[in-house]
C-alpha cells in the first residue's frame, strides 16, 4: 500500500512555492488591488500562488479528468467578480468558496453516458493504481478528503495548508493524521479483496 499512496504523489508535479506568511496576506491585498486596477500581471501573480491549492481542493471533490477544466474556470469566475470581493487580504478564503461551489455545481449538472466512459489509463497499472488511491481519498470525509490532496498530491506542507485554507496548524494535523488513518484502511480493505 506504500507504493499506492507513493503514486498518488506523482499524479501532479508542480514546483515547490515558498510557505505562506502573514504577510502573504498584505501581498494578496496588494496583488488584488492591482487586478482589480486592470493589472494582468497581478492576477497571474494570484493565479500562481494559488492554483495548486485550487487544484487540490476540486480534485478533491470531482473526476480527476475535469479538474484542470475547472480550475479555469474557478479563475476565470475569481477574475470577472473580483470587484466583488469585500476584504482583499480574504483573497484565499473567497476564491476557496468559490472552488468548492464549482465543484458543487459539476455535481449538479446532467452528464450524457459517454461523459461516464474514462477508458484513459486503463491499461498503465501505474495509472490504475493511482487513481484507485485517489479514489479511496475522495470517499473519505470533506475535511480529510482535501487535506490529504492538498498534502499528498500538490505537495503542500502543513502550514502552507493552513496558511492557504485559514485553517489552524493543528486542525491541519489532526485532519491530517486521522485522513491518513481512514485511508490506510480503505486501501488495506481494497487491497485484501483483491
Amino acid at each position: 500500500m506504500a507504493a499506492t499512496l507513493d503514486r498518488v504523489l506523482l499524479i501532479r508535479e508542480a514546483p515547490m512555492p515558498a510557505n505562506h506568511t502573514m504577510g502573504d496576506f498584505s501581498q494578496d491585498a496588494q496583488l488584488v488591488q492591482a487586478a482589480r486596477g486592470g493589472d494582468r500581471d497581478a492576477f497571474g501573480g494570484l493565479y500562481e500562488r494559488y492554483s495548486r491549492m485550487v487544484h487540490g481542493v476540486l480534485l478533491a471533490h470531482v473526476p480527476y479528468a475535469e479538474v484542470d477544466d475547472l480550475l479555469h474556470d474557478v479563475f476565470l469566475i475569481a477574475l470577472r467578480r473580483l470587484d466583488s470581493l469585500r476584504e482583499p487580504t480574504a483573497f484565499a478564503g473567497w476564491l476557496l468558496a468559490i472552488a468548492r461551489n464549482r465543484a458543487n455545481d459539476f455535481h449538479r449538472r446532467p452528464r450524457s453516458a459517454e461523459e461516464f466512459q474514462d477508458t484513459s489509463g486503463r491499461n498503465d497499472p501505474d495509472e490504475q493504481e493511482a487513481r484507485a488511491a485517489l479514489a479511496a481519498i475522495q470517499s473519505l470525509p470533506e475535511a480529510y478528503r482535501e487535506t490529504l490532496t492538498l498534502r499528498l498530491v500538490e505537495g503542500m506542507t502543513g502550514p502552507e495548508i493552513a496558511a492557504r485554507t485559514g485553517l489552524t496548524p493543528a486542525s491541519v494535523r489532526v485532519n491530517l493524521h486521522r485522513g491518513m488513518k481512514q485511508l490506510r484502511e480503505k486501501l488495506g480493505k481494497s487491497a485484501t479483496h483483491e
